[in-house]
Protein backbone atom coordinates (compact mmCIF):
# COMPACT_ATOMS: atom_id res chain seq x y z
CA UNK A 1 0.00 0.00 0.00
CA UNK A 2 1.31 3.46 -0.92
CA UNK A 3 1.50 6.15 1.72
CA UNK A 4 2.70 9.73 2.02
CA UNK A 5 5.01 11.33 4.57
CA UNK A 6 4.85 15.12 4.14
CA UNK A 7 6.47 17.83 6.23
CA UNK A 8 8.07 21.29 5.80
CA UNK A 9 11.06 21.62 3.50
CA UNK A 10 13.13 23.24 6.26
CA UNK A 11 12.81 22.41 9.96
CA UNK A 12 14.84 24.47 12.44
CA UNK A 13 15.03 23.31 16.05
CA UNK A 14 16.88 24.16 19.25
CA UNK A 15 17.29 27.07 21.63
CA UNK A 16 17.86 30.30 19.71
CA UNK A 17 16.59 29.00 16.37
CA UNK A 18 14.10 31.88 16.02
CA UNK A 19 17.06 34.07 15.00
CA UNK A 20 17.35 32.19 11.70
CA UNK A 21 13.91 33.21 10.41
CA UNK A 22 14.79 36.73 9.14
CA UNK A 23 17.64 35.34 7.06
CA UNK A 24 15.37 32.74 5.50
CA UNK A 25 12.96 35.46 4.36
CA UNK A 26 15.75 37.72 3.13
CA UNK A 27 17.27 34.88 1.09
CA UNK A 28 13.99 34.59 -0.78
CA UNK A 29 13.63 38.31 -1.39
CA UNK A 30 10.58 38.61 0.83
CA UNK A 31 10.06 42.12 2.19
CA UNK A 32 6.59 42.48 3.75
CA UNK A 33 5.49 39.60 5.97
CA UNK A 34 2.44 39.59 8.21
CA UNK A 35 3.09 38.09 11.64
CA UNK A 36 0.00 36.29 12.92
CA UNK A 37 0.04 35.80 16.67
CA UNK A 38 -1.86 36.65 19.87
CA UNK A 39 -1.81 39.52 22.34
CA UNK A 40 -0.21 37.48 25.12
CA UNK A 41 2.87 36.58 23.09
CA UNK A 42 3.29 40.22 22.06
CA UNK A 43 2.80 41.40 25.66
CA UNK A 44 5.46 39.04 27.00
CA UNK A 45 7.99 40.07 24.38
CA UNK A 46 8.22 36.84 22.40
CA UNK A 47 7.51 38.57 19.08
CA UNK A 48 9.90 41.50 19.63
CA UNK A 49 13.16 39.62 18.77
CA UNK A 50 11.61 38.49 15.49
CA UNK A 51 10.56 42.04 14.62
CA UNK A 52 14.05 43.31 15.44
CA UNK A 53 15.70 40.60 13.36
CA UNK A 54 13.47 41.31 10.39
CA UNK A 55 14.13 45.05 10.64
CA UNK A 56 17.88 44.40 10.65
CA UNK A 57 17.44 42.62 7.32
CA UNK A 58 15.48 45.52 5.85
CA UNK A 59 12.18 43.66 6.12
CA UNK A 60 9.03 45.55 7.17
CA UNK A 61 6.66 43.33 9.15
CA UNK A 62 3.01 43.89 10.02
CA UNK A 63 1.48 42.31 13.10
CA UNK A 64 -1.97 40.82 13.55
CA UNK A 65 -2.32 39.82 17.21
CA UNK A 66 -6.06 39.13 17.40
CA UNK A 67 -5.88 35.33 17.48
CA UNK A 68 -7.59 33.61 20.41
CA UNK A 69 -7.83 29.91 21.34
CA UNK A 70 -10.11 28.01 18.97
CA UNK A 71 -9.78 30.67 16.22
CA UNK A 72 -12.91 31.47 14.25
CA UNK A 73 -13.79 32.33 10.67
CA UNK A 74 -14.03 36.08 11.52
CA UNK A 75 -10.53 35.96 13.01
CA UNK A 76 -9.19 34.42 9.80
CA UNK A 77 -10.93 37.14 7.80
CA UNK A 78 -9.45 39.88 10.00
CA UNK A 79 -5.94 38.44 9.69
CA UNK A 80 -6.31 38.11 5.93
CA UNK A 81 -7.39 41.76 5.73
CA UNK A 82 -4.08 42.79 7.34
CA UNK A 83 -2.27 40.64 4.75
CA UNK A 84 -4.14 42.28 1.84
CA UNK A 85 -4.23 45.87 3.11
CA UNK A 86 -0.45 45.92 3.61
CA UNK A 87 0.36 44.13 0.34
CA UNK A 88 2.19 41.40 2.25
CA UNK A 89 4.26 38.80 0.45
CA UNK A 90 4.78 36.28 3.26
CA UNK A 91 3.17 34.96 6.43
CA UNK A 92 4.80 34.12 9.77
CA UNK A 93 2.67 32.30 12.30
CA UNK A 94 3.98 32.67 15.86
CA UNK A 95 2.36 30.72 18.66
CA UNK A 96 0.66 27.44 19.29
CA UNK A 97 -1.93 25.75 17.13
CA UNK A 98 -4.33 28.71 17.09
CA UNK A 99 -2.03 31.33 15.52
CA UNK A 100 -0.40 28.81 13.19
CA UNK A 101 -3.75 27.39 12.02
CA UNK A 102 -4.93 30.96 11.42
CA UNK A 103 -1.76 31.61 9.42
CA UNK A 104 -2.43 28.48 7.34
CA UNK A 105 -5.95 29.71 6.64
CA UNK A 106 -4.61 33.10 5.53
CA UNK A 107 -2.19 31.26 3.26
CA UNK A 108 -5.14 29.48 1.65
CA UNK A 109 -6.98 32.75 1.03
CA UNK A 110 -3.83 34.37 -0.38
CA UNK A 111 -4.12 32.19 -3.50
CA UNK A 112 -7.61 30.69 -3.44
CA UNK A 113 -11.09 32.30 -3.40
CA UNK A 114 -12.90 32.69 -0.08
CA UNK A 115 -14.63 32.08 2.19
CA UNK A 116 -12.42 29.78 4.24
CA UNK A 117 -15.43 27.52 4.88
CA UNK A 118 -15.06 26.23 1.30
CA UNK A 119 -11.99 24.25 2.33
CA UNK A 120 -13.33 22.09 5.14
CA UNK A 121 -12.36 18.48 4.51
CA UNK A 122 -9.52 16.79 2.67
CA UNK A 123 -7.65 17.91 -0.45
CA UNK A 124 -9.65 21.00 -1.41
CA UNK A 125 -6.84 23.59 -1.55
CA UNK A 126 -5.76 23.99 -5.19
CA UNK A 127 -2.85 26.43 -4.69
CA UNK A 128 -0.35 26.68 -1.85
CA UNK A 129 -0.32 30.47 -1.58
CA UNK A 130 2.15 32.82 0.10
CA UNK A 131 5.37 31.67 1.76
CA UNK A 132 4.65 30.51 5.31
CA UNK A 133 7.02 30.18 8.26
CA UNK A 134 5.55 28.65 11.41
CA UNK A 135 7.23 29.44 14.73
CA UNK A 136 5.93 27.10 17.41
CA UNK A 137 5.81 28.36 21.00
CA UNK A 138 4.08 25.39 22.64
CA UNK A 139 4.96 21.71 22.75
CA UNK A 140 1.67 20.24 21.68
CA UNK A 141 -0.21 20.80 18.45
CA UNK A 142 2.61 20.22 15.91
CA UNK A 143 0.74 22.72 13.70
CA UNK A 144 4.12 23.89 12.41
CA UNK A 145 4.72 20.56 10.68
CA UNK A 146 1.30 19.29 9.60
CA UNK A 147 -1.13 19.64 6.71
CA UNK A 148 -4.03 20.30 9.11
CA UNK A 149 -5.74 23.52 10.16
CA UNK A 150 -8.70 23.67 12.53
CA UNK A 151 -10.93 26.73 12.38
CA UNK A 152 -14.20 27.18 14.28
CA UNK A 153 -17.29 28.10 12.26
CA UNK A 154 -19.40 29.95 14.85
CA UNK A 155 -22.49 29.84 12.63
CA UNK A 156 -22.49 26.05 12.25
CA UNK A 157 -20.94 25.61 15.73
CA UNK A 158 -18.40 23.17 14.38
CA UNK A 159 -14.64 22.96 14.22
CA UNK A 160 -13.76 22.76 10.54
CA UNK A 161 -10.80 20.51 9.86
CA UNK A 162 -8.92 21.50 6.71
CA UNK A 163 -6.41 18.91 5.51
CA UNK A 164 -4.22 19.54 2.47
CA UNK A 165 -0.50 19.26 1.74
CA UNK A 166 -0.62 22.74 0.20
CA UNK A 167 -0.96 24.33 3.65
CA UNK A 168 2.12 22.69 5.18
CA UNK A 169 4.48 25.53 6.21
CA UNK A 170 7.61 26.07 4.15
CA UNK A 171 9.68 26.41 7.32
CA UNK A 172 8.99 25.16 10.84
CA UNK A 173 10.77 26.55 13.90
CA UNK A 174 10.89 24.97 17.35
CA UNK A 175 12.87 27.25 19.65
CA UNK A 176 12.72 25.71 23.12
CA UNK A 177 13.94 28.98 24.68
CA UNK A 178 10.58 30.51 23.70
CA UNK A 179 8.70 27.82 25.62
CA UNK A 180 10.03 28.27 29.15
CA UNK A 181 7.39 30.82 30.06
CA UNK A 182 4.37 28.75 29.07
CA UNK A 183 1.86 28.58 31.97
CA UNK A 184 1.46 25.27 33.78
CA UNK A 185 -2.09 24.62 32.54
CA UNK A 186 -1.10 25.29 28.93
CA UNK A 187 1.98 23.09 29.26
CA UNK A 188 -0.17 20.23 30.55
CA UNK A 189 -2.94 20.63 27.97
CA UNK A 190 -0.65 20.98 24.96
CA UNK A 191 1.52 18.11 26.17
CA UNK A 192 -1.47 15.81 26.45
CA UNK A 193 -2.57 16.95 22.99
CA UNK A 194 0.82 15.82 21.67
CA UNK A 195 0.48 12.47 23.44
CA UNK A 196 -2.95 12.05 21.86
CA UNK A 197 -1.43 12.69 18.43
CA UNK A 198 1.20 10.03 18.99
CA UNK A 199 -1.12 7.37 20.42
CA UNK A 200 -3.86 7.92 17.86
CA UNK A 201 -1.30 7.80 15.04
CA UNK A 202 0.16 4.56 16.39
CA UNK A 203 -3.19 2.73 16.44
CA UNK A 204 -4.76 4.48 13.41
CA UNK A 205 -5.82 2.57 10.32
CA UNK A 206 -3.24 4.52 8.34
CA UNK A 207 -0.27 3.63 10.57
CA UNK A 208 2.81 2.28 8.78
CA UNK A 209 6.42 1.46 9.57
CA UNK A 210 7.71 5.04 9.32
CA UNK A 211 4.96 6.55 11.44
CA UNK A 212 5.26 3.72 13.99
CA UNK A 213 8.85 4.66 14.83
CA UNK A 214 7.98 8.33 15.17
CA UNK A 215 4.83 7.70 17.21
CA UNK A 216 6.49 5.38 19.71
CA UNK A 217 9.44 7.69 20.24
CA UNK A 218 7.05 10.61 20.71
CA UNK A 219 5.12 8.62 23.32
CA UNK A 220 8.38 7.85 25.12
CA UNK A 221 9.61 11.45 25.11
CA UNK A 222 6.31 13.00 26.16
CA UNK A 223 5.69 10.49 28.94
CA UNK A 224 9.17 11.08 30.34
CA UNK A 225 9.44 14.85 30.02
CA UNK A 226 5.92 16.28 30.31
CA UNK A 227 5.79 15.91 34.12
CA UNK A 228 9.15 17.68 34.35
CA UNK A 229 8.00 20.54 32.11
CA UNK A 230 4.86 20.95 34.20
CA UNK A 231 6.78 20.85 37.47
CA UNK A 232 9.43 23.34 36.36
CA UNK A 233 8.75 25.45 33.30
CA UNK A 234 12.37 26.67 33.26
CA UNK A 235 13.69 23.13 32.75
CA UNK A 236 15.19 23.73 29.30
CA UNK A 237 16.00 20.06 28.69
CA UNK A 238 12.38 19.09 29.40
CA UNK A 239 11.14 21.87 27.12
CA UNK A 240 13.48 20.81 24.33
CA UNK A 241 12.56 17.13 24.59
CA UNK A 242 8.86 18.06 24.60
CA UNK A 243 9.42 20.17 21.50
CA UNK A 244 11.02 17.18 19.77
CA UNK A 245 8.32 14.82 21.01
CA UNK A 246 5.42 16.90 19.77
CA UNK A 247 7.22 17.48 16.45
CA UNK A 248 7.68 13.81 15.65
CA UNK A 249 4.15 13.09 16.88
CA UNK A 250 3.10 15.57 14.20
CA UNK A 251 5.13 13.72 11.59
CA UNK A 252 3.36 10.52 12.61
CA UNK A 253 -0.23 11.70 12.56
CA UNK A 254 0.28 13.87 9.48
CA UNK A 255 0.73 10.62 7.56
CA UNK A 256 -1.06 7.96 9.63
CA UNK A 257 -4.07 10.06 10.56
CA UNK A 258 -5.89 10.47 13.86
CA UNK A 259 -9.05 8.95 15.26
CA UNK A 260 -12.13 9.19 17.42
CA UNK A 261 -10.48 11.10 20.28
CA UNK A 262 -9.96 14.12 18.07
CA UNK A 263 -13.29 13.70 16.29
CA UNK A 264 -15.09 13.81 19.64
CA UNK A 265 -12.85 16.48 21.20
CA UNK A 266 -13.52 18.96 18.41
CA UNK A 267 -17.17 19.25 19.44
CA UNK A 268 -16.85 20.62 23.00
CA UNK A 269 -14.03 22.81 21.72
CA UNK A 270 -16.30 24.35 19.09
CA UNK A 271 -19.47 24.71 21.17
CA UNK A 272 -18.06 25.42 24.64
CA UNK A 273 -14.76 27.02 23.58
CA UNK A 274 -12.81 24.57 25.74
CA UNK A 275 -9.04 23.98 25.40
CA UNK A 276 -8.40 21.38 22.73
CA UNK A 277 -5.70 19.56 24.67
CA UNK A 278 -7.90 19.25 27.75
CA UNK A 279 -10.76 17.82 25.68
CA UNK A 280 -8.38 15.28 24.16
CA UNK A 281 -6.94 14.33 27.55
CA UNK A 282 -10.37 13.75 29.09
CA UNK A 283 -11.54 11.58 26.20
CA UNK A 284 -8.32 9.70 25.41
CA UNK A 285 -8.36 6.96 28.09
CA UNK A 286 -12.05 6.27 27.44
CA UNK A 287 -11.77 6.12 23.66
CA UNK A 288 -8.55 4.09 23.77
CA UNK A 289 -10.18 1.67 26.22
CA UNK A 290 -12.87 1.26 23.56
CA UNK A 291 -10.19 0.77 20.86
CA UNK A 292 -7.88 -1.50 22.89
CA UNK A 293 -9.45 -4.90 22.01
CA UNK A 294 -8.84 -4.17 18.32
CA UNK A 295 -5.13 -3.32 18.73
CA UNK A 296 -3.99 -5.31 21.78
CA UNK A 297 -0.34 -5.73 20.74
CA UNK A 298 -0.02 -2.06 19.85
CA UNK A 299 -1.39 -0.95 23.20
CA UNK A 300 1.04 -3.29 24.92
CA UNK A 301 3.89 -1.50 23.13
CA UNK A 302 2.38 1.86 24.08
CA UNK A 303 2.53 0.80 27.74
CA UNK A 304 6.22 -0.02 27.41
CA UNK A 305 6.90 3.32 25.67
CA UNK A 306 5.14 5.10 28.54
CA UNK A 307 7.56 3.54 31.01
CA UNK A 308 5.40 0.70 32.32
CA UNK A 309 7.37 -2.37 33.42
CA UNK A 310 5.67 -5.01 31.27
CA UNK A 311 7.99 -7.88 32.20
CA UNK A 312 5.93 -10.84 33.26
CA UNK A 313 2.69 -9.34 31.93
CA UNK A 314 0.64 -11.01 29.23
CA UNK A 315 0.06 -8.95 26.09
CA UNK A 316 -3.54 -8.47 27.20
CA UNK A 317 -2.55 -7.20 30.64
CA UNK A 318 0.17 -4.97 29.19
CA UNK A 319 -2.37 -3.42 26.81
CA UNK A 320 -4.66 -2.65 29.75
CA UNK A 321 -1.72 -1.11 31.59
CA UNK A 322 -1.41 1.42 28.75
CA UNK A 323 -4.87 2.77 29.52
CA UNK A 324 -3.98 3.13 33.19
CA UNK A 325 -0.72 4.87 32.27
CA UNK A 326 -2.64 7.42 30.18
CA UNK A 327 -5.00 8.10 33.09
CA UNK A 328 -2.12 8.38 35.55
CA UNK A 329 -0.16 10.83 33.40
CA UNK A 330 -3.24 12.97 32.88
CA UNK A 331 -3.82 13.13 36.63
CA UNK A 332 -0.15 13.85 37.34
CA UNK A 333 -0.14 16.95 35.14
CA UNK A 334 -3.44 18.24 36.53
CA UNK A 335 -5.96 17.64 33.76
CA UNK A 336 -9.63 17.85 34.93
CA UNK A 337 -11.15 14.42 35.51
CA UNK A 338 -14.22 15.06 33.37
CA UNK A 339 -16.26 17.54 31.33
CA UNK A 340 -18.64 18.28 34.19
CA UNK A 341 -15.90 20.39 35.79
CA UNK A 342 -15.88 22.50 32.62
CA UNK A 343 -19.60 23.25 32.42
CA UNK A 344 -20.62 20.47 30.04
CA UNK A 345 -23.89 18.64 30.71
CA UNK A 346 -25.36 15.41 29.37
CA UNK A 347 -27.83 17.49 27.37
CA UNK A 348 -24.96 18.73 25.17
CA UNK A 349 -24.06 15.28 23.88
CA UNK A 350 -26.83 14.33 21.41
CA UNK A 351 -25.96 17.24 19.11
CA UNK A 352 -22.28 16.32 19.18
CA UNK A 353 -22.61 12.70 18.10
CA UNK A 354 -23.35 13.26 14.41
CA UNK A 355 -20.77 16.04 14.19
CA UNK A 356 -18.16 13.67 15.60
CA UNK A 357 -19.16 11.01 13.06
CA UNK A 358 -18.68 13.51 10.22
CA UNK A 359 -15.34 14.81 11.50
CA UNK A 360 -12.46 14.01 9.07
CA UNK A 361 -10.51 12.40 11.92
CA UNK A 362 -13.13 9.74 12.67
CA UNK A 363 -12.40 7.39 9.72
CA UNK A 364 -8.83 6.86 10.97
CA UNK A 365 -9.98 5.17 14.18
CA UNK A 366 -8.97 1.47 14.36
CA UNK A 367 -12.63 0.47 14.74
CA UNK A 368 -15.80 2.22 13.61
CA UNK A 369 -18.04 3.50 16.38
CA UNK A 370 -21.83 3.61 16.28
CA UNK A 371 -23.82 6.66 17.36
CA UNK A 372 -24.65 4.77 20.55
CA UNK A 373 -20.96 4.05 21.19
CA UNK A 374 -20.03 7.72 20.87
CA UNK A 375 -22.91 8.88 23.06
CA UNK A 376 -21.89 6.40 25.75
CA UNK A 377 -18.26 7.57 25.58
CA UNK A 378 -19.35 11.19 26.00
CA UNK A 379 -21.44 10.21 29.03
CA UNK A 380 -18.47 8.42 30.59
CA UNK A 381 -16.41 11.57 30.04
CA UNK A 382 -18.61 13.64 32.34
Amino acid sequence: MAFRLCFPKINISGAGSLAEVPGELAARGLKRPVIITDETLVKFGLVAPLLEGLKAKGIEAFVYDGVVPNPTVPIVEAAYKVFVDNKCDAIIGVGGGSPIDTAKAVRILSANPGPITLYEGVGKVAKSGAFLAAVNTTAGTAAEVTSNAVITDPVAQVKMVIIDANIIPDISVNDSAMMTGIPVATTAATGMDALTHAIEAYVAKGAHVLTDYAALEAIRLISAYLPRAVENGQDLEAREMMAYGQFIAGLAFNSAGLGLVHAMAHQPGAVKDLPHGVCNAILMPLVEEFNRPYAVERFARIAEAMGVDVKGLSTEDASKAAIKAIRDLSATVGIPSGFAELGVTEGDFPLWVQKAQKDPCAPGNPVAATDEDILELYKKAL
